[in-house]
């Protein structure tokens, strides 16, 4: 298969990625998905299966403050969102997962803006 799809290419990097990166109940995966229009990132134990806590452009508190969810100010308020979420529930530390993204624009801006707010990773 000659021509692969952009989303195919990003799948693959991402399988390549998740294949040494687990979120542990002490040390959770932060997962971000970007579409073109919004973005979202959860906090995941692999160990158990679960979603620790999430945001995305798409929650009804975000949306108010968000002129338009594809943007870096949008992923920035994504990440704030996501880090005081975590640390509500006592998480400090995740492990990024990119999701195969490359790690510029919006990827980048959300895990600046889960730092400033306290994230460590």
């Amino acid at each position: 298969m000659a021509n692969k799809s952009r989303n195919d290419r990003r799948l693959a990097r991402h399988k390549r990625v998740r294949k040494d990166l687990h979120g542990t109940p002490e040390r959770p995966r932060l997962c971000v998905f970007r579409s073109n229009k919004n973005i979202s990132v959860q906090i995941i134990d692999d160990v158990n299966g679960v979603t620790l806590a999430s945001a995305s452009t798409l929650d009804k508190e975000l949306k108010g403050q968000i002129e338009y969810g594809g943007n870096k100010e949008a992923a920035k308020k994504v990440g704030e969102a996501i880090a005081k979420r975590a640390l509500e529930k006592g998480i400090e530390t995740v492990a990024f997962d990119r999701g195969g993204f490359l790690y510029h624009g919006r990827v980048k801006e959300l895990a600046d803006g889960a730092r400033e707010a306290g994230l460590k990773f």
